[in-house]
């Protein structure tokens, strides 16, 4: 039985035409993370179980699988999921493609590479509201671009940074916060990226500059 005090029993539904990477994440996703997993090895087939059983928490696609067109595929996904978050779900993809995933409104980026606990935190992170990108596909804000920079902290980021500045480590922030560890850590990572740092003493440090703290 799944401790209802844990982000257990989401409805998540993973379309992939890779049989055993589906396998690999339903075992994981629904044994250890107490999830609901469906899973489609085509867009079509996707688009039946969401009309036929409602809204998933959260949809992971695959990039390349039959139907997908593109990001014309991802489109049609979050119009049928009804506002919740849908994801890529692919290998490594050039900056271009990036920028257009996340510009058609996905909820993040999972590669395929990460592994099943990351992927499990990542689903959490996006039912959350929040948007998710692996430390591999962040790209530093250009130097040029503080106003822009000093806008797009979300308001969870805001009261990490604040945080941070505290000096208070993520165990603490995440107690703070009442948010879990993991996500705690990705909100580093989002403000690293967002502030152009190497690393959270950066992130401070600029922050202070900037004013943004």
């Amino acid at each position: 039985m799944n401790d209802p005090s844990q982000p257990a029993g989401l409805r998540v539904l993973i379309a992939d035409d890779h049989e055993m990477i589906l396998g690999m994440f339903v075992v994981f996703l629904s044994q250890a993370a107490g999830m609901q997993v469906a899973t489609a090895c085509t867009l079509g087939e996707a688009e039946t179980l969401v009309q036929a059983q409602g809204p998933f928490d959260v949809v992971l696609l695959d990039l390349n699988m039959p139907g997908m067109d593109g990001v014309a595929g991802l489109r049609r996904m979050i119009r049928h999921n009804q506002g919740r978050p849908v994801a890529i779900l692919t290998g490594n993809l050039s900056a271009r493609m990036q920028d257009e995933i996340m510009q058609s409104g996905a909820a993040g980026i999972v590669l395929k590479t990460t592994a099943a606990r990351s992927i499990a935190n990542a689903i959490q992170f996006m039912h959350a509201g929040e948007i998710y990108l692996p430390m591999q596909l962040m790209r530093p804000a250009p130097v040029a671009g503080v106003d822009a920079r000093n806008g797009k902290l979300t308001e969870k980021e805001q009261a990490v940074l604040t945080c941070l500045i505290e000096g208070q480590q993520n165990k603490e922030i995440a107690r703070v916060l009442q948010l879990a560890e993991p996500t705690i850590k990705m909100h580093v990572t989002a403000i690293c990226r967002k502030l152009g740092a190497k690393n959270r003493t950066q992130a401070v440090v600029i922050a202070r500059d900037l004013g943004v703290g």
